[in-house]
């Protein structure tokens, strides 16, 4: 049995261990349950810069990603020419070769491009291959999803896993107002 001295100090220990936790937690909450922000600010400008295309590695996407299923399509653009288009934004931060939810998330960004790719620009980004895309945008971990409108504008942020139909949702939200999806739009947070 321990004496009394010894069992306090264990406990003041204990609460400090507690608060420093909590306190530390604080920092990698989403803002959107009262958190502090890691990612741009919805309605930030996105940033503009060149991040590696599909021409720039000679056409060879292992060069570009260590996504294992790729789409061309998403290799397109740099965000700064994308930008330049000024058609909305799907731009997917994601580094499947170590983390298995972005293969997911891929997966789920390929989906819709099918549905979408007329109207919207969709982007992967990797981490190996874009570290200062990583770094403009303020992504902390992947997966991370920013929808942008077409004027530039970061109109949903997501860091993490999104369904099938939260992606959907964050591209109706950027989708030009009068468009036969833009009219089913939902809300999102």
């Amino acid at each position: 049995m321990l004496a009394g001295s010894q069992t306090s100090r264990i406990r003041a220990g204990a609460f400090l261990l507690l608060g420093l936790v909590a306190t530390l937690a604080g920092c990698d909450k989403d803002s959107r349950y009262g958190g502090t922000f890691r990612g741009l600010a919805i309605g930030a400008p996105a940033p503009s810069l060149a991040t590696k295309t599909l021409a720039d590695v000679g056409g060879d996407l292992s060069k570009i990603t260590t996504y294992r299923q790729p789409d061309p399509r998403m290799y397109q653009y740099s965000v700064d020419k994308a930008l330049a288009q000024h058609k909305p934004i799907i731009l997917e931060f994601a580094t499947p070769g170590h983390c298995t939810p972005c293969d997911e998330q891929l997966q789920v960004a390929k989906a819709l491009l099918a549905k979408y790719q007329d109207r919207v620009i969709f982007i992967h980004v990797d981490q190996y291959q874009n570290p200062q895309a990583y770094k403009a945008y303020r992504v902390m971990g992947d997966p991370w999803t920013f929808a942008i409108d077409k004027d530039g504008i970061v109109r949903v942020q997501n860091p993490g896993k999104m369904l099938y139909g939260e992606m959907e949702i964050a591209i109706e939200k950027i989708l030009p107002a009068g468009s036969a999806d833009h009219a089913a739009a939902r809300p999102v947070s």
